[in-house]
């Protein structure tokens, strides 16, 4: 294998017609490819293999569409380059785990959606704004959304975690439970008590063991095992 060369081998499953999960072997050559490992994928699908199925759309890393697991770890296509996690001219390719399989590198995240949904993430206040003006913040209470806002709800946190891989259908998820923190948090928002309801409940919120696999993974450089925390802490203290 040439020096300028990667092997990619890239997890393939389509449902419909096959009875098991197996790997392609792609070879790409760096020299005539973008540094990204969403470069190498899509030069993969115009060049050689137009089958292979992946999501992708901004190529900035802030849509969080090509979140895959790339050389073992939960990331953005778009934003990890293929040099610094190809090993040995070899680059594994898989869709994000314990999740169900649409075709190829695609999830289907409809049940992670579906739970994002469910914490209302809107702001909800029965104060009216005032006439014509926005509904200001002091710079501090601003300060408090930073590290919230900049999710892009990609799941890369959400499918690291193993309380998520194996309670699913009850644990929040961190990327969710960041999500409710963020509105737990905002000083317009008038329905913290509410939410914090909402979320108390022994798979809800407190199936999270603090593994911090979730703030490892993040793309963005988040940490919602932090902002976990805060809610058990809240949680905690109105019972006092």
């Amino acid at each position: 294998m040439s020096a300028n060369k990667v092997v990619f081998e890239v997890y393939r499953y389509n449902p419909e017609s096959d009875q098991e999960p197996h790997y392609d072997e792609f070879d790409v050559d760096l020299n005539d490819c973008g540094p990204m490992v969403l470069d190498g994928l899509l030069k993969i699908k115009n060049e050689q293999d137009g089958g292979l199925t992946l999501r992708r759309s901004c190529r900035e890393g802030v849509c969080g569409s090509c979140a895959m697991n790339i050389g073992g770890t939960n990331t953005l296509a778009c934003t990890q380059d293929i040099s610094s996690v190809a090993k040995n001219g070899r680059l594994k390719i898989t869709p994000l785990p314990h999740q169900e399989v649409v075709k190829d590198l695609v999830p289907d995240l409809t049940h992670f959606y579906a739970q994002y949904e469910s914490i209302e993430p809107w702001l909800k206040s029965e104060s009216p704004a005032a006439e014509g003006r926005e509904r200001l913040q002091s710079k501090q209470d601003r300060e408090a959304l930073d590290g919230h806002y900049e999710c892009i709800m990609c799941a890369c946190c959400s499918t690291s975690c193993p309380s998520y891989w194996w309670n699913s259908d009850r644990f929040m998820g961190p990327a969710v439970l960041l999500a409710a923190h963020r509105w737990i948090v905002d000083s317009r928002d008038e329905s913290e008590g509410e939410r914090l309801d909402q979320l108390e409940d022994p798979f809800r919120l407190y199936r999270c063991h603090t593994i911090m696999n979730c703030t490892s993974a993040c793309p963005k450089g988040l940490n919602p095992a932090k902002a976990i925390a805060d809610i058990k802490k809240r949680l905690a203290l109105r019972k006092l």
